[in-house]
């Protein structure tokens, strides 16, 4: 059991929740005007997880606030102080930390594949005029797009990128991903993968600490920049310049970008498989007291 004093886990607190304010400041201000925006409201919209519950700061399992009292309805007092309750949140969390273990293992143990180019965000406007994002205008005209992608075809191993392709774009994939295929399909070069560290670490909070979650977070809010950014839609009046993976210089670019990304996901992905595996081993309560 790990022990915080009081001016130790007060100062990580209000860390974390300036962190987290900055983030949260232009999204909640936009849900009040109902003016989204693609880039920067997409982690809140896309993921579950409230503002509030990402601002708020947790330990993680096995640490000992001391001098807590009456931290939370997931926190034990006890006479130094308080602990997470981790016994009964696993009772209810034990399937979803098995599959996230299983899950990023299976990620960790293979090359990562940097030759989709974002085209993903393509095969989601092919042969279609009804996109995701129609307040945004696009790149190029819908024909252009069309012959992008079968010119290039589609390399996208990710479900939930996969979901969202149009009828006639699936059979261009060269891959046909499905649910059930997530453990053998997932890979580390994978925007989308990348981006569901946050969705994995926050799914286990309070049981795995704030800043990994926000660490997640940060991760994902980058990766949905670029990911936009070699999208076909035109941002530039929002302040991001295209990354045009039509051209050889622009996928020069985004494969520079994946594998960036990809290199700082497996840290992260490493950390998050230490802080799953850690907690079939939680101290419980009974451990600090006296």
């Amino acid at each position: 059991m790990r022990k915080l004093d009081r001016q130790e886990w007060q100062e990580r607190a209000e860390a974390h929740g300036r962190r987290v304010d900055a983030w949260l400041e232009g999204h909640l201000r936009r849900r009040q005007s109902g003016q989204p925006h693609p880039v920067e409201d997409f982690l809140f919209t896309y993921y579950g997880h409230r503002p509030a519950r990402l601002r708020r700061w947790h330990p993680g399992a096995g640490v000992l606030l001391e001098g807590a009292r009456d931290f939370g309805p997931e926190y034990l007092d006890t006479p130094k102080g308080a602990v997470l309750d981790a016994d009964r949140l696993l009772e209810r969390r034990g399937a979803l930390l098995d599959f996230t273990v299983a899950l990023l293992s299976a990620t960790a143990s293979r090359p990562a594949h940097l030759a989709c180019f974002g085209l993903h965000e393509w095969a989601m406007v092919y042969r279609t005029r009804e996109v995701r994002h129609a307040a945004q205008p696009l790149r190029l005209a819908p024909e252009e797009i069309d012959e992008v992608v079968e010119r290039r075809g589609v390399r996208c191993s990710h479900f939930d990128a996969f979901r969202f392709f149009t009828e006639p774009a699936r059979p261009l994939n060269a891959l046909q991903p499905s649910r059930e295929r997530q453990l053998d399909l997932e890979q580390p070069g994978c925007l989308h993968a990348n981006m569901d560290l946050y969705k994995w670490a926050y799914k286990l909070s309070p049981l795995v600490p704030s800043e990994l979650v926000a660490d997640c977070f940060e991760l994902a809010r980058e990766i949905r920049e670029v990911d936009m950014r070699a999208s076909p839609y035109d941002l530039r009046a929002l302040g991001y310049r295209p990354i045009p993976i039509e051209s050889a210089e622009g996928r020069t670019e985004y494969a520079a970008a994946q594998r960036g990304f990809s290199e700082r996901a497996s840290v992260l992905r490493e950390r998050l498989l230490v802080a799953c595996r850690s907690l079939r081993k939680s101290p419980s309560a009974e451990m600090v007291q006296p």
